[in-house]
């Protein structure tokens, strides 16, 4: 590449820049699409939460950190909670008292549904509600918590 011109090397950084992006966005847009096709294998369960932020349908429903089914829709009802309609695997029961959180990967990264089963004998069916909910943590709210407890802290000491 030494005896190619400056504006060259910009021009080929700056196409590989851009081929790199668009196969990112095609690997993001796509990201859901699989799991969503063969849904009989699949029964719906609901679960409210004060918020969802960042959360889509499509993304994934874990159980012990494995991937058990996907969200599948996402509305807001008459209290204005959100209302997750989550696919589960058919060969996957979950007792009535199961809990779901809502989790992040790292500190920015995706977010997904985290179920905790309980200990009730009675197992959720297709159309049931989950009764235990933790909703999504925002990062900024976070952010604004410790700052706060810092200035308070920092206030105390002088």
């Amino acid at each position: 590449m030494a005896s190619l011109n400056r504006d060259t090397k910009e021009t080929i950084v700056g196409a590989l820049t851009l081929a790199v992006f668009a196969a990112m966005f095609v690997l993001v847009s796509a990201r859901g699409d699989a799991t969503t096709t063969a849904t009989d294998d699949f029964y719906r369960v609901k679960a409210l939460f004060s918020k969802v932020d960042g959360l889509l349908p499509g993304d994934e429903v874990r159980l012990g950190g494995i991937r058990i089914g996907f969200v599948d829709s996402a509305s807001i009802d008459d209290a204005y909670h959100a209302v997750l309609t989550l696919a589960v695997q058919k060969s996957v029961q979950l007792p009535l008292d199961t809990s779901a959180a809502i989790h992040t990967n790292g500190l920015f990264g995706s977010k997904y549904i985290v179920l905790e089963p309980g200990g009730d004998f009675d197992y959720l069916t297709d159309g049931d509600e989950v009764m235990f909910t933790q909703g999504s943590v925002v990062v900024e709210d976070l952010l604004d918590l410790i700052i706060a407890e810092g200035k308070a802290k920092r206030a105390q000491s002088e």
